[in-house]
């Protein structure tokens, strides 16, 4: 059958009404980048300053030096000491002053593979938490030793419940590959049921963390989009 178009009757002109003037769009205001990292927000009813929450940084480490020395058959002591620089540049204004400093704790999963007689893959994933940090104008840390010990010792005991917390069994095959494990909860980024960052073990092995963002899931260190769609997939129907 042939399309038809319908077709109506022209329709008298009308005289044209004079243009309203055009109101001006508001113009957008620009917030300096040093005036938003400094600025007061807000997180779970506390204040603070800095980058905002679910943003990131990416670093290069020049070529270190790390020591370690045995002391039982599992445990080490370790050092490392190196210059790390941002991938990219800092936008101007951004950032702490120069002579800022901060004390970290870090409680990460070291997986590493031998390849030669000296020579070794490694990869950290894992968490680090402030216990203290001094201001560039002041030659003295925000908070004591004895503070930074009392939080030390309460971001371990965080650490522990998140390990005893229910995790989420994770098995499935994927390139004739059969994987098994679970996914353990980072309960910081957990509302309501409904958790952003889950710690990933997999055959006995630590894969990092995988985190939930608006573009999709994400891990650091995994770049088989298939195996991270896998995962992701068995955590959302959990979700749902």
């Amino acid at each position: 059958m042939a399309a038809t178009r319908a077709v109506t009757a022209p329709s008298r002109k009308k005289a044209a009404k004079p243009a309203a003037p055009k109101k001006k769009a508001a113009a957008k205001k620009n917030v300096p980048v040093a005036g938003s990292y400094n600025a007061w927000k807000q997180f779970e009813g506390k204040q603070y300053t800095g980058m905002k929450i679910g943003r990131s940084h990416k670093w290069n480490y020049d070529a270190g030096v790390w020591r370690e020395t045995k002391i039982t058959p599992d445990l080490w002591e370790i050092s490392y000491e190196v210059v790390k620089r941002r991938a990219g540049h800092a936008p101007e204004g951004s950032g702490v002053p120069v002579g800022t400093g901060y004390h970290w704790y870090i409680l990460a999963n070291q997986q590493v593979d031998k390849i030669n007689a000296d020579d070794y893959t490694t990869k950290m994933s894992g968490f680090k938490f402030k216990l203290a940090h001094k201001r560039a104008s002041k030659n003295k840390w925000n908070a004591s030793f004895g503070i930074q010990r009392k939080r030390m010792i309460s971001f371990l005991q965080d650490m522990i419940t998140q390990l005893k917390s229910a995790s989420v069994p994770l098995e499935f095959s994927y390139r004739d590959i059969a994987y098994e494990g679970e996914a353990i909860p980072v309960m910081e980024t957990c509302e309501e049921g409904d958790c952003v960052e889950w710690d990933i073990y997999l055959n006995d092995e630590s894969k990092g963390i995988i985190r939930k963002m608006k573009s999709g899931w994400k891990m650091n260190g995994v770049t088989d989009k298939g195996l991270i769609k896998a995962i992701a997939g068995i955590l959302a129907s959990e979700g749902s």
